[in-house]
């Protein structure tokens, strides 16, 4: 019983390594140049191709698109001009928010939103929205306990508020502390990885160039509008900072098949890619299995051993 208990044992723990570390390596990505924005930003005629941008928006075509700049009473916004279509998709932005003052505010915000471009109160943009909004709140109103800058996210519906004074405890639907991520010495970006159905994760990276910090993560991921724009807007008050975007990646991400195919609509007209690193996954994979062979051996050797043993010293008595 002990034999057949350890092989059982030593089968399923490798199994179910082997099950997870094949999903991760069938994640695939295509870039979406519809939604990715990099300098100089701007075409020849001063105009960007996949975004518009509006209120105090600054665009310097060598350094970043300014949102606000570190004066009292500004807003800014930059949207895509097409909706995000893809079922699963990755978000990779890289930001600045930085100022002299002391003090600072308010903080800008990420949106998945039905609409685009309209300017108001929730860090530059309009309330009661319906979609994702991600919010990197640097001033801290009313939330005891909660250590600040604070990153939340919050699922709109259309018809909820968004409530400032108490930094929208009552409407988060995940969030995390980010101290350190104003003014930070690295590149500061955030990942928003996101799986219809299946999961939802925001990284961060604020503390060394290279380490991700998770933020949040979720199986049960919110529903976002099937016509949802891209954007970014800031706000401050009487307070104020600078808040930057230096560059948006996005990519379509989807499961391949054993054979090499895409899974059913996962990639719509998509062109296969990643042959390299495919070629390397397969001779990791040959390896792997034939450690686990050996482990599998192994363990059935030291479970036979135990078990001889315990026989005979069954039959002494």
């Amino acid at each position: 019983m002990l034999f057949k208990s350890t092989l059982s044992a030593l089968w399923l723990a490798a199994s179910a390594w082997a099950a997870g570390q094949n999903d991760e390596d069938n994640v695939k990505s295509i870039g979406l140049r519809t939604h990715t924005l990099v300098q100089p930003y701007l075409d020849s005629d001063m105009q960007s191709r996949w975004y518009d941008f509006g209120g105090d928006t600054i665009v310097r075509t060598d350094q970043y698109i300014r949102l606000t700049s570190d004066h009292p009473s500004q807003m800014g916004w930059l949207f895509s001009r097409v909706p995000l279509t893809a079922t699963n998709w990755e978000i990779e932005v890289e930001f600045k928010i930085h100022g002299k003052g002391q003090l600072y505010g308010d903080g800008f915000a990420m949106w998945l939103t039905r609409e685009r471009g309209k300017m108001g109160p929730v860090f530059g943009a309009a309330d009661k929205f319906e979609g994702l909004g991600i919010f990197f709140d640097t001033y801290k109103n009313n939330r005891p306990g909660v250590v600040f800058p604070y990153v939340m996210a919050m699922v709109g519906d259309g018809h909820t508020s968004y409530d400032k004074d108490t930094d929208g405890k009552s409407t988060e639907f995940a969030g995390c502390s980010a101290r350190g991520i104003r003014h930070a010495t690295v590149p500061t970006k955030l990942r928003l990885t996101y799986f219809q159905e299946k999961y939802i994760k925001l990284e961060l990276q604020y503390k060394s160039e290279g380490e991700w910090t998770l933020c949040f993560e979720t199986n049960e991921p919110p529903t976002i509008p099937q016509v949802a724009y891209l954007g970014f807007s800031a706000e401050t008050g009487e307070l104020s900072d600078n808040h930057d975007i230096i560059s948006i990646n996005a990519k379509n991400l989807y499961t391949a098949s054993p054979t090499g195919k895409s899974t059913p609509g996962s990639n719509k007209g998509g062109k296969k890619s990643y042959s390299g690193q495919e070629g390397g996954s397969s001779w990791t994979w040959f390896f792997m299995k034939i450690f686990f062979f050996f482990a599998v051996l192994g363990g059935a050797y030291v479970g036979f051993t135990a078990y001889r043993a315990k026989n005979q010293r069954s039959h002494r008595f």
